[in-house]
């Protein structure tokens, strides 16, 4: 092997993740559960952003331990599909970025 092939090619893996990096700062994704009742915008690191409850959604939380169990599901199961939101915009960049190289499937 020709020892500045390698280097190069470290040069390229690191522009590569460099580029990632910027991609993964400007992704941002949303998800909603309970029929909007709870949003959740996220960025491609995986911090949230913002956090919307509707206010219909606490309404009538007055104790009620039920309704409080209700609204903490709605906020995971945002958060859940926002991350998988972000996974999958973060996999198409990346396939389509490595899409010259002829990896073996499930890599990504």
């Amino acid at each position: 092997m020709n020892p500045l092939k390698i280097q190069e090619m470290l040069g390229q893996a690191k522009a590569m993740q460099e580029q990632m990096q910027r991609k993964m700062a400007e992704t941002i994704v949303e998800a909603n559960s309970g029929g909007g009742a709870v949003t959740v915008r996220m960025n491609g690191q995986k911090q949230i952003q913002k956090l919307t409850i509707d206010p219909s959604a606490v309404l009538g939380l007055s104790g009620n331990a039920a309704d409080v169990e209700m609204l903490e599901d709605l906020i995971v199961a945002a958060l859940n599909d926002a991350g998988r939101r972000v996974d999958e915009a973060l996999k198409s960049g990346l396939t389509s970025m490595l899409g010259g190289l002829n990896l073996p499937p499930g890599l990504l």
